[in-house]
Order: C-alpha cells, then sequence, then structure tokens
C-alpha cells in the first residue's frame, strides 16, 4: 500500500506503519518523499500524485525542532503555499495526533482522497 522504504525518520515509519495497518484494503497506494515543485527541491513525506493529496509529517512539536522555529516555520509555510497554488490538498499530523489517534488520521486522509478525483501528473526528474 506504500512505496515508501524501510528508510526515512521515525515519524514517517510510523506513518508507514499506520497506513498498512488502518487504511482499507482499497486505498491507493502513496509515495513517500515526493518532489512535487517544477523547480524546488521540495518534497512531500507522502502523496497521492494522482490525487495531488499529501501528508506532511511534522516532528518536534515540544522540542523546539526545525519546524516550530523561526525560519525553519517560515521555509514550510512557503512550501505549503507553493502546495496549494500548484492544486495541491495538504494534510498536516504532528507525532502526538498519530500516536493518540492514528485511526483519525488515516481516516482523514481516507475521506480527502474520496473527495477527489484522479488527474493526470507529470513526473519531475
Amino acid at each position: 500500500m506504500t512505496s515508501a522504504s524501510a528508510g526515512g525518520s521515525v515519524l514517517e515509519r510510523a506513518w508507514a506503519t499506520r497506513w498498512a495497518q488502518l487504511a482499507p484494503p482499497d486505498a491507493p497506494v502513496y509515495c513517500a518523499e515526493y518532489r512535487f515543485h517544477p523547480t524546488r527541491k521540495w518534497r512531500f513525506d507522502c502523496a497521492f500524485p494522482d490525487r495531488k493529496v499529501a501528508v506532511e509529517l511534522e516532528g518536534g512539536t515540544y522540542t523546539g525542532g526545525r519546524h516550530t522555529r523561526g525560519k525553519g516555520y517560515e521555509q514550510d509555510i512557503e512550501k505549503y503555499n507553493a502546495a496549494v497554488v500548484l492544486g495541491w490538498r495538504l494534510l498536516r499530523f504532528t507525532a502526538g495526533q498519530l500516536e493518540r489517534d492514528p485511526l483519525g488520521c488515516v481516516a482523514l486522509v481516507v475521506t480527502v482522497l474520496a473527495q477527489s478525483p484522479a488527474v493526470a501528473i507529470l513526473t519531475i526528474t
């Protein structure tokens, strides 16, 4: 159900495990570390390119990680806004959310996927 490898962060591996355990059997396959932007090297932690739905996993929420400090936070906002301009629907989850309510996180992604018709995609190499 995923193209995710055994690599990635602890949080990305936790997402891959929860998706494999809890997503419906007919759920689409996602791409890990998907490069979505035509000129920037930005990647989504998890993407369903044919639906233009992405998941970002936000680590370090309570430890002052990169995603919560000034410059890192602003860079994330720039990335997320660019994704919206390109037509992406983006869901964000913290490690705490995934730990407390994994079924709720997976169900939200499944709901958005059901609302998102498949689109033609261009592969960025």
